[in-house]
């Protein structure tokens, strides 16, 4: 349904998107992920038409955003991080007259209403003014204007800005249930929004997609923690010798004089057993040993840790 090549937007001499590429498929919902200043919501405003490309294509349910935006439109639902309204227009009147810009026909245009504010539980306040709202039920609007049409896609920018607890679960809720009829591409700095909701993560860093993974993976990953009384060098070299180990960092050596892990198992590896033999054959102490889980967070800093870095090599270089 979103299928991206090489997109490309530049801001003068600044390159804010850089050669960007990826595809989702119908029904998928793809966590967009990224630190402030990366180009997502650049990326949503090229993908929504809002913007125009310096190079590459876009092709949102089949149709090109150079070549045909008004079709793009059409298919593509958009909730923006900051929603334009009118302050001055009531809620029921406002989704009438956007439905009626989005070419909604007259025969479905009330059923679509009505499916809107029931589902973004916008009954309450439908008679209401719309600058009298709070920013929560203004965020429920937005979403609201972005299904009034029923489009294949919808490309949502921080979707639970502004919501309390409850709310922010009904629209996690809604989400996973409009996955099932539209692609969706969230916006969000919530780990636990993407974990919850989303099928794959896309992590984007100074313009560029650092990771490109299903979601149930990647939260699947872990890290083991050692901790040992011996020679910190010697300690470490052979725990990088041990089957099924990929990397091992040095955390921190204790107040005692021992050494601290973290070491990265190869995929599917689990080399828990391997390191306590090693350690023990070579009459080191054995202070402790944790399996912990591999977040998203965790992914998501070391992700942009990682990026960062090459950045400065290439700029050194």
């Amino acid at each position: 349904m979103i299928e991206v090549q090489r997109l490309t937007k530049h801001f003068g001499n600044r390159r804010a998107v850089d050669r960007l590429s990826f595809q989702t498929g119908k029904g998928e919902i793809v966590g967009f992920l990224g630190p402030n200043g990366a180009g997502k919501t650049t990326t949503m405003r090229l993908l929504t038409t809002y913007l125009a490309p310096t190079s590459g294509r876009a092709i949102l349910a089949g149709h090109d955003v150079i070549d045909s935006p008004l079709e793009v439109r059409r298919h593509v639902g958009y909730l923006a991080e900051n929603v334009p309204c009118y302050p001055e227009m009531r809620v029921r009147e406002y989704l009438d007259f956007r439905a009626r810009l989005k070419d909604v026909p007259r025969s479905r245009r009330r059923k679509s209403l009505e499916f809107v504010l029931g589902r973004c539980h916008l009954r309450d306040v439908e008679h209401r003014i719309i600058g009298q709202l709070s920013k929560g039920y203004r965020q429920r609007l937005g979403l609201a204007d972005a299904l009034i049409h029923d489009p294949d896609i919808l490309i949502l920018d921080e979707p639970t800005t502004g919501l309390d607890p409850i709310q922010i679960r009904e629209v996690r809720a809604l989400i996973r249930e409009l996955g099932d009829r539209h692609t969706i591409l969230l916006s969000t700095h919530i780990m636990q929004e993407v974990e919850a909701v989303c099928k794959r993560v896309l992590m984007i860093v100074a313009g560029r997609i650092v990771i490109d993974e299903l979601v149930d993976p990647l939260s699947a990953r872990f890290a083991i923690l050692v901790e040992v009384r011996g020679p910190t060098d010697n300690v470490r070299r052979a725990l990088e010798a041990t089957p099924g180990v990929q990397r091992v960092r040095l955390r921190t050596p204790s107040a005692e004089g021992n050494s601290i892990f973290e070491i990265h198992p190869a995929e599917g590896a689990d080399p828990r057993e391997d390191l306590t033999r090693q350690i023990v054959q070579n009459g080191w102490g054995l202070r402790g040993l944790e399996r912990r889980g591999s977040s998203l967070e965790e992914r998501f800093v070391e992700a942009v840790h990682g990026a960062t870095v090459a950045d400065s090599s290439d700029e050194a270089a």
